[in-house]
């Protein structure tokens, strides 16, 4: 291999210049990736497997350290998921997450798993799979990756409906606890000889409760402590929220909770309360978050050999055109049916399924466990991922429109780095104005903004300048409005076809 030609050794000069070559590599990837509507993180785990063993060469086979790379990279992703997730959006749309959470994920374990028996039967072989093996392979990959899904829907900036947009990220974002506790359980029947289901059904049900029991205290604790502590820089905050964030993760799996569940939790406990430099805390995460991010997609790429992958491509790709097709659209359509949701928006549901790292670092587990077939089902979910990531990852804005989901109205996504401090109750939003804004005049008077309520800056093409009363706006103009009356704000914004704005 190259590596191997040019007599690197390992020294921690060497793995410096190796992960800082290969970090750099993904971020300019990355940047032509967004260009040409490639999902970012399908290109971190290319970077990984053009760099791995049938590569250039870097030899990385041990499933323990990338699943604890895995492992630490969600606790981040999910707190800080679940730090960006408002209260009041998931309020009205609370029962549909929660239930695409559990049941959707369960029922896409079984339909999946099913199809998974049936065609290994079929085929035969070293595809053969047991019914516990079939639906171990479908569990690992029956969540909705909550790193795809929060990536793709900001990164591309997609406006669709507030509630609609919440649903995905509310069950993105909690799914994952029940896949997890899925993909143990059935590892225990395959390497148990006397399985109690009841018990394990108890426990289940104890991991939840225990998981979402300690993120609210835990979330609680995390606030007071950013708020009681002081520090001696101001710096120093981000770190202890870090140091709570691990904590949460590892006191909840010590008390055998779920510690997926209680992070998310904890996120959105913190998130939706004041505490002292939230401002700098949020903006840290966002990039801490994607630095573990593609430090995990990088490790998973770089665990898989691409060698393995061609002889199991057609049992891939019929597992997975299956999923995407029917075990997803099947599970979601009936968990949704005791709700008033449009057509429109349960196929779209039912699209962004995406699969991404969380399934890759649950099929190390079936490895780390020897099992016979964890090979088969690591390279099988490895193959599924890139398929999902590839077909579901590339069309999340084209499925928007066709299904006639995007709003023409499109607020901006924080393009002036404003924000006020917590103490301030006025409302900020950024809008991007429209035709319809400018029917009555062009001048930002004409726009009768109510009492209490200014645009104080404006960008445009790429420069910003304070408008006065006889500014003339122009369609694609972006303004910052505050305001103190946000209800008449919202009524203003509603009759130009605006159904929501950001409240800092």
């Amino acid at each position: 291999m190259f590596l191997s030609a040019l007599q690197i050794s390992i020294t921690p000069e060497n793995i410096l210049l190796i992960g800082s070559t290969l970090l750099f590599l993904s971020v300019i990837a990355g940047k032509f990736g967004y260009k040409w509507g490639v999902p970012v993180l399908l290109l971190f785990l290319g970077v990984g497997m053009a760099c791995g063993v049938d590569g250039i060469g870097v030899k990385f086979q041990n499933p323990a350290i990338a699943q604890f790379i895995g492992v630490i990279a969600l606790s981040i992703i999910l707190f800080s998921g679940g730090m960006d997730t408002k209260y009041e959006d998931i309020k009205p749309v609370w029962k549909e997450g929660v239930i695409l959470a559990t049941l959707g994920v369960l029922l896409t374990a079984i339909i999946t798993g099913g199809f998974i028996y049936a065609l290994s039967r079929l085929i035969g072989g070293d595809f053969e799979l047991s019914i516990p093996e079939s639906l171990l392979l479908a569990s690992v990959m029956s969540s909705t990756d909550s790193a795809s899904v929060f990536s793709l829907l900001r990164s591309k900036g997609l406006n669709i409906d507030r509630k609609l947009r919440s649903t995905l990220e509310l069950e993105s974002g909690s799914n994952d606890p029940m896949a997890y506790m899925l993909t143990i359980l059935l590892i225990q029947v395959i390497t148990s000889e006397s399985f109690n289901w009841e018990k394990s059904a108890i426990d289940f049900i104890i991991q939840m409760s225990v998981g979402a029991t300690l993120g609210w205290v835990l979330g609680r604790a995390t606030l007071y402590a950013l708020n009681k502590i002081n520090v001696a820089n101001q710096s120093l905050y981000s770190i202890l929220l870090l140091a709570l964030i691990l904590f949460t993760f590892t006191i909840t799996d010590t008390l055998d909770g779920n510690g997926y569940l209680a992070v998310y939790i904890a996120g959105l406990v913190v998130g939706n309360n004041k505490f002292s430099h939230k401002k700098a805390i949020t903006s840290f995460f966002e990039s801490f978050a994607w630095l573990w991010q593609i430090a995990m997609f990088l490790t998973l790429g770089l665990l898989v050999s691409p060698s393995e992958l061609l002889p199991i491509a057609v049992f891939g790709l019929a597992i997975g055109a299956f999923m995407i097709l029917f075990g997803r659209p099947l599970s979601v359509l009936f968990c949704l049916l005791p709700f008033s949701i449009g057509r429109p928006q349960k196929y779209y549901i039912s699209w962004v399924g995406l699969k991404g790292a969380v399934p890759i670092i649950f099929a190390t587990y079936p490895m780390l466990a020897n099992l016979e077939k964890a090979n088969l089902i690591f390279n099988v979910v490895f193959f599924i991922t890139i398929i999902s990531l590839l077909i579901q990852g590339t069309t999340v804005g084209f499925a928007a429109k066709v299904l006639n989901l995007i709003k023409p109205n499109e607020i901006s996504s924080d393009e002036f780095g404003v924000a006020l401090s917590e103490d301030i109750k006025s409302t900020m939003s950024e809008i991007v104005v429209s035709e319809k804004m400018l029917e009555n005049g062009k001048r930002l008077m004409d726009m009768s903004m109510p009492e209490n309520t200014l645009a104080v800056l404006v960008k445009r093409n790429g420069a910003y300048f304070v408008p006065q009363g006889n500014t003339e706006l122009c369609a694609g103009d972006k303004v910052l409005v505050i305001s103190d009356n946000a209800e008449e704000l919202e009524k203003l914004y509603k009759k130009f076809g605006i159904e929501s704005f950001k409240i800092n």
